[in-house]
């Protein structure tokens, strides 16, 4: 690059020898049109070259959110690209007529292009001006290191004070830098940041993320010298270069830092909710034995029962045989225990029904399983168990004419297991990052969850959806 200036130097010599020549025609306006033209445009290129960073920068600020956005990322390019080259055009000619440092034009325009990118995507505020000033704290510290290599490039070059922009060549070194950054974090950014991000555990964190990268920004904006020589004294320039890359890796190890920060609470506070889920399952599978054993007992003493109306009924006492058909029914729970030849899903599907019974909701359960299977019955049963619940405290809020549960279990190619329940309801749903809320109380909601999380330890697949009035749950398991 210092030869290009060094050959546009003589060019322009050239010229202003032959000036005196033209200066004699007649139309001396035309000869300053063209004397300025060759060097307008290179003045236009260098304060485009240092806006048109905001691009690769925006581009990284996507990445770890491309799952939160408002619009198809081909829509989105679609209109935001040609937006952000006509202003980093727009901004460099400004720069250039009225000559200025091209930070008036990109420090309004900053907060205007947080603003679209935030307004474009489905997270809070925090989290999205969080990630664009992150990303604006590295990017200053790389211009910053580009205004020392602007400083080495130019050193032999007798330039005035009042040069403002980089030269070419550090123009393109600075872009260069920052695309290089982008494609070195694309995949922490697509997989580590994007996790932390879903992660609601981590929510209260974004509150004070954005402190640090501010403050490296006012640090770099800080170190610009105000007069270009200052550079050029002493050992100042070295310690310039020092110094920026200093700031850079102390940054970037803060980031690294901050994400296995995050991937340390994040792990903690999944165990501590498994724990929950574990505990709040336990209590739920103990009522449930508990209710299948007084089921089982009920059965066993059907036979007894027999006998003593047998002995009764030689004895002709038709009293005592009503008095004990009232007192044994009382006793007996109204269960009906055959859904399907395993046992205990059997007894888990006749308790729920006999709620849905008690509340007025039809109740409709296709179940086609052996008496066997290779899956965990207890799992299977707390997958049975939180679905149906969750499906008749729905339908409870529903109007008696709607209500209606649906439910379909049978084995697909002997090693799949396939469940489809659906319910009725009313009422809004509420969703915060595909994590269905309660709707007893503040917070996730512990059933689906529940399902989640055993659907994962083993392998399978589950899918909530809801339209229409009607919620449907559909779980993929392997047996």
């Amino acid at each position: 690059m210092i030869l290009t200036d060094q050959v546009f130097a003589l060019i322009m010599e050239a010229m202003s020898r032959s000036a005196g020549s033209c200066s004699k025609t007649p139309d001396r306006h035309l000869w300053n049109f063209c004397s300025k033209g060759g060097p307008e445009m290179t003045d236009i290129l260098r304060p485009v070259l240092e806006l048109s960073v905001i691009i690769p920068g925006i581009l990284l600020s996507y990445l770890p959110v491309k799952s939160y956005l408002r619009q198809t990322p081909l829509k989105l390019t679609a209109w935001l690209l040609p937006l952000l080259l006509g202003i980093c055009i727009f901004g460099g000619a400004v720069c250039c007529a009225l000559h200025f440092p091209t930070r008036w034009i990109l420090f309004p325009l900053l907060p205007v292009i947080m603003l679209i990118y935030h307004k474009t995507l489905k997270i809070s505020v925090w989290k999205s001006v969080s990630i664009f000033l992150a990303v604006f704290a590295v990017f200053a510290c790389v211009n910053s290191l580009s205004r020392a290599v602007n400083a080495l490039i130019t050193a032999d070059l007798h330039i005035t004070e009042n040069e403002l922009w980089f030269r070419t060549g550090a123009g393109i070194f600075y872009n260069v830098i920052c695309l290089l950054f982008v494609l070195a974090a694309w995949y922490p950014a697509r997989h580590c940041v994007q996790t932390m991000i879903a992660d609601e555990n981590f929510a209260q964190t974004w509150y004070v993320f954005w402190i640090l990268p501010v403050i490296f920004i006012g640090v770099n904006l800080f170190m610009i010298p105000k007069y270009r020589n200052t550079l050029y004294t002493g050992r100042v320039l070295q310690c310039y270069i020092v110094l920026i890359l200093v700031l850079l890796i102390i940054l970037l190890l803060f980031y690294v830092m901050f994400l296995m920060m995050a991937v340390s609470l994040n792990r903690n506070a999944r165990l501590q909710q498994e724990n929950h889920f574990l505990s709040l399952q336990q209590e739920r599978y103990e009522n449930l034995c508990m209710a299948i054993e007084e089921a089982r007992q009920a059965r066993h003493d059907i036979r007894h029962h027999f006998v003593q109306l047998s002995s009764l009924a030689e004895q002709g006492d038709m009293e005592k045989i009503k008095k004990y058909l009232s007192a044994t029914t009382e006793k007996i729970s109204d269960y009906n225990l055959h859904f399907c030849e395993n046992q205990a899903v059997d007894s888990v599907f006749g308790y729920y029904s006999t709620l849905a019974k008690r509340e007025n909701i039809p109740f409709h359960a296709l179940v086609s399983l052996p008496t066997d299977l290779s899956i965990d019955e207890i799992n299977l049963c707390l997958v049975f168990s939180n679905l149906l619940e969750n499906a008749i405290q729905a339908s409870v809020k529903t109007e008696p004419a709607r209500r209606k549960i649906n439910v379909e279990v049978y084995p697909h190619h002997n090693h799949l297991l396939l469940i489809h329940v659906e319910n009725t309801f009313d009422g809004k749903i509420q969703q915060e990052n595909n994590v269905f809320q309660s709707s007893k109380r503040s917070g996730n909601g512990i059933g689906i969850e529940s399902v989640r999380h055993i659907t994962d330890k083993n392998g399978g697949v589950c899918d909530f959806t809801y339209e229409d009035g009607i919620f449907s749950a559909k779980i993929m398991l392997r047996i």
